[in-house]
């Protein structure tokens, strides 16, 4: 992973970055190049990231190198990561660049390093078909659009789908072995992910909204219930995922655990209610 973002930074050419001009007291830009490998990490070619550490020599190291390294540089040997380089960290933090969608029309400046963050968050980010044999990209509203499009014009069935009401909630039928329906709010040109993970000793099962976590796009709630044999387990979600693209990993956080003894064979009904979330 650091060789591939080393050689990415490299493809970058250099950037443009601002300088203080001494020639009177007022603080004057000048633009000055940069190359962006002094940016990283020289141990793993990640992007350097605060706090920045350097030992008694000079030498440089991320806050995630240095307990790999036993706190030794392995340059000269001196110790490394008890002291913090505050001008790299200054330098750091003085720099930004466009947005990795400004050819899609964002116009946002991004600190260096900080560009994975704002691309979840950003409303011009691409976003994936939830189709696994689809390679599309755009919008998260072109995504719906395409979607809708795509699957209606199949002549087999993609995999299940149905159409959102919110507030209400809807029965959701499906084969664990699916892995997945999608629910398809029209309206406001969105997709929402239902999926299920077997394991082990349980079957998981989370819901996601395919968008950037832009404001733009809003927040959503979600409450799942499972009933067998007369009792009833639920789970909620304040704040539901939203993804880029869908991933067919087991999820690590916000899920419902449904033990194997609670199935009854393959097919999974659960009551779903999604809210949006009413944002102040």
């Amino acid at each position: 992973m650091g060789r591939v973002k080393h050689n990415m930074v490299k493809s970058l050419g250099k950037r443009t970055s601002s300088s203080v001009s001494p020639t009177d007291g007022s603080k004057k830009r000048s633009t000055l190049q940069m190359d962006l490998e002094v940016l990283e990490c020289p141990i793993c070619f990640e992007t350097l990231t605060k706090p920045i550490f350097q030992c008694d020599d000079g030498h440089l190291a991320c806050s995630s190198c240095c307990p790999k390294l036993s706190n030794k540089c392995p340059t000269c040997a001196f110790p490394i990561g008890h002291i913090r380089c505050r001008a790299m960290e200054s330098v750091l933090g003085s720099i930004s660049i466009p947005c990795p969608n400004a050819k899609f029309g964002c116009t946002d400046n991004v600190s260096y390093g900080l560009e994975s963050t704002h691309v979840k968050e950003c409303i011009f980010s691409r976003c994936s078909c939830p189709a696994l044999d689809c390679d599309y990209t755009g919008s998260y509203r072109n995504v719906c659009k395409h979607y809708y499009s795509y699957i209606s014009s199949r002549s087999t069935p993609l995999h299940h789908y149905a159409f959102l009401l919110y507030k209400a909630s809807s029965t959701v039928r499906m084969n664990i072995s699916d892995k997945i329906k999608i629910h398809v709010d029209y309206t406001n040109e969105l997709l929402f992910v239902v999926q299920c993970f077997r394991e082990s000793y349980s079957v998981c099962v989370t819901v996601s909204c395919i968008a950037p976590s832009s404001a733009k796009v809003g927040k959503f709630s979600y409450q799942l219930s499972y009933t067998v044999d007369g009792d009833t387990m639920t789970y909620e979600s304040p704040d539901m995922k939203r993804i880029l693209k869908v991933s067919f990993q087991t999820p690590l956080e916000k899920f419902m655990l449904i033990p194997h003894s609670s199935l009854r064979g393959d097919l999974l009904e659960t009551k779903l209610t999604i809210k949006k979330v009413i944002q102040v």
